[in-house]
């Protein structure tokens, strides 16, 4: 299976419009949305089946027993994250918990145990249970909830599991350069890197390509909305060409394209300007796979 992870420096640069465009380009038999925090690839992947469902446990928290607690304030006072207080007897407060089990550790009336923590849920939406024909996998982590890196991963891993045999996976990741990213790079043939023409998807442009170097060189970048500031979007030609980034699309700004995504559509299914870009990048980034593939 080759995978084709999507991925951009800061949030609204059409990452998603593009990997929701490519999928139906592809018809691709699989494909994961691993930005776990905030996912909404399912908005636009239509699908007449309901998905597997399966809890995600994260990193257990602490919970004190308010019977056997002897108020000594000693799990309150090593606290580094002062998620514990004191206020109407000694309580943890969840959303500031780490679940590092020091204060269990310390406890002199072993009152604090490490509970088993709900953090989000993991989907999988299988065309056919009994062939695989198409798969996609998401999920979605509970408010305030960390370890996202662990779930991406469990993310792809159960992607790879329901479709083993299909040849190309697209996977849409998550902005930034944190742990969702690192673990969304993890196994990728190659990288396609959305940015636009402004100083800060620039500079954020920037820091993913250097991110992403450091598992991969396969890494190709394209300019969404070129036209909205051409100043800036030469100076991104100038950046790729002085690292040997192959620039593989530059896609105009178009309305009719945001009509489309508005009504759950993606931008190649409807003749626009935006769409007809979109499908030569894909053209384009099919070649550099398979001819990266063919080495």
């Amino acid at each position: 299976m080759k995978e084709l992870l999507i991925l951009s420096g800061k949030g609204g640069t059409g990452k998603t419009t593009i990997a929701s465009a490519f999928i139906k380009l592809s018809q691709a038999r699989a494909y994961a949305d691993c930005d776990v925090d905030a996912p909404n690839l399912h908005l636009v992947a239509a699908w007449d089946t309901k998905p597997d469902r399966e809890d995600y446990y994260g990193l257990p928290l602490a919970e004190i027993d308010k019977d056997l607690c002897i108020d000594c304030g000693i799990c309150k006072d090593h606290c580094r994250f002062d998620a514990i207080s004191d206020k109407d007897g000694y309580r943890v407060n969840p959303y500031a918990c780490e679940g590092c089990g020091l204060c269990a550790y310390l406890c002199p009336a072993k009152a604090i145990r490490m509970e088993a923590n709900l953090a989000g849920n993991m989907y999988l939406y299988l065309e056919d249970k009994a062939s695989t024909d198409k798969v996609f996998s998401t999920a979605q982590l509970e408010i305030g909830q960390g370890t996202s890196g662990l779930l991406v991963s469990q993310v792809k891993k159960r992607m790879r599991q329901a479709a083993s045999g299909v040849d190309l996976a697209i996977i849409d990741g998550s902005p930034g350069i944190g742990c969702p990213v690192i673990a969304s790079l993890s196994g990728a043939d190659m990288v396609l890197i959305v940015t636009e023409p402004s100083l800060s998807a620039i500079s954020d442009m920037d820091r993913i390509v250097k991110t992403a170097k450091t598992f991969t060189d396969k890494l190709l970048v394209c300019i969404n909305r070129y036209d909205t500031n051409i100043e800036n979007s030469n100076k991104i030609r100038t950046y790729c060409s002085f690292h040997n980034l192959p620039l593989v699309g530059q896609i105009p700004f178009d309305p009719l394209a945001v009509k489309a995504i508005n009504s759950g559509q993606t931008i190649v299914d409807i003749e626009c300007s935006a769409g007809m870009a979109v499908r030569d990048l894909f053209t384009k980034t099919m070649e550099e796979l398979y001819r990266e593939a063919g080495k």
